[in-house]
């Protein structure tokens, strides 16, 4: 083995954790390809991050001993690697083979399975149901009543997306608005693709499930937005696998209305290269797409609702700042996310869009793309949103991440 460069680690996602009084790693794979987690040690960690497909088990050995005084002897360093390639968190043929198959699965179903399904929320439908009921209500302590189904739907919403538990008040009170208008027939959802990809917008096809039945796609919806594509819609869709934000609205609506409501998924990206000053509605290929979005949902006789499933700052070391996260930073957040969601209320895409790139995104509003989406969908056809909620979570591994609830008229 010391002979041999070593396989790369892959892009993961890593999160303290602790188990018995001893701390641990929590590896996650971003991409979903593998569902299992895998606890590693500080020193596991450490040197499972050095794997760079370049470095030998001897250059690895001695640069751990160099920097942090840590043995690895090497029947511990194959044992490690070892691990890491069965769980498929390496670059070797053994991943490879994984990712064409979960690939070649998820092209060929039919639909999008809820990955987060009893870890993220109860798995069980009536375990869900009481939770949802729980959560929407705040424990009881605030009404959800169902708005005059046959009365105009609430024509957008501007949700979380952020993990129920954290998120639960914005939830609740985004949600138990939009159960106060009249019931939709078809939701256009804009998620985030987090992992990024080149494409601004990405469809799918694919129905939903969830535990509390499958919610369909309208089809006719996206065959009009597939058309006003300048770039393949379908290129990236395997990204809706592994993609919680629109998962937990799905969840919400067949919680809400059950299957017969249906839903328009749409992942957005970035809108140009990074680096790019971008004026979005200045680029005629955005443009189009966001017309025709428009145009399905404007059509006389239409009961169309829009949600972004949006969050909004990610700041504090977790997200690469080299500060902590105090109540001076979080006060400084707040102050900047009132503003940007003032523009929201308004209904002003374009000035919301620049004031979060005032300062180059320096947040990291994850939810930029998809707000700034559904906002130009409802152009016309909305008015002005009301702000039920704003809250900020910690993240567990340093830093905050903010959030709101917005209904329109």
């Amino acid at each position: 083995m010391d002979g041999q460069p070593l396989p790369a680690l892959r892009n993961v996602n890593v999160v303290p954790h602790e188990e018995d009084g001893e701390s641990y790693f929590c590896v996650t794979d971003p991409l979903g390809f593998v569902e299992e987690q895998l606890l590693l040690t500080p020193a596991a960690l450490y040197v499972a991050t050095s794997l760079d497909g370049v470095s030998t088990a001897a250059d690895i050995r001695a640069h751990c001993e160099a920097k942090v005084g840590l043995t690895v002897p090497e029947e511990d360093m194959q044992s490690l690697v070892a691990l890491l390639d069965e769980s498929g968190f390496l670059l070797t043929p053994r991943f490879e083979a994984l990712r064409d198959q979960v690939t070649r699965d998820f092209q060929e179903a039919s639909t999008r399975p809820c990955l987060l399904a009893g870890k993220g929320y109860p798995d069980d439908p009536e375990a869900l149901r009481e939770y949802l009921d729980v959560l929407l209500t705040l424990n009881g302590k605030e009404p959800l009543t169902a708005g005059d189904p046959a009365a105009r739907p609430v024509p957008c919403l501007v949700a979380p997306h952020i993990d129920f538990p954290r998120g639960s008040k914005a939830y609740s009170a985004g949600y138990r608005a939009f159960y106060g208008g009249g019931r939709p027939d078809t939701v256009f959802i804009f998620g985030v693709a987090h992992m990024g990809v080149s494409a601004p917008f990405t469809l799918t096809r694919k129905a939903f499930e969830t535990p509390l039945g499958t919610l369909e796609t309208n089809q006719d919806a996206v065959d009009a937005l597939a058309a006003a594509c300048a770039w393949d819609p379908f290129e990236h869709e395997f990204v809706h696998r592994g993609e919680h934000s629109i998962e937990f609205q799905a969840v919400m609506l067949a919680h809400l209305y059950g299957p017969a409501v249906k839903i328009v998924p749409v992942l957005c990206s970035s809108f140009g290269e990074d680096g790019d000053v971008v004026v979005p509605g200045e680029k005629a290929d955005l443009n189009r797409f966001l017309e025709a979005c428009r145009a399905y949902a404007a059509e006389p006789g239409r009961r169309v609702s829009v949600i972004a499933a949006a969050d909004l700052a990610h700041v504090g070391m977790r997200f690469g700042d080299d500060f902590e996260v105090d109540d001076e930073v979080s006060q400084a957040v707040t102050d900047r996310d009132q503003e940007d969601l003032a523009h929201v209320a308004a209904n002003a895409p374009e000035a919301f869009y620049a004031s979060v790139m005032r300062d180059g995104n320096a947040r990291r509003v994850c939810g930029l793309g998809c707000i700034y989406a559904a906002l130009r969908t409802v152009d016309g056809t909305a008015g002005p949103g009301q702000l039920h909620a704003y809250g900020q979570a910690e993240d567990p591994n340093g830093g905050i991440v903010s959030f709101a609830s917005i209904a329109f008229s």
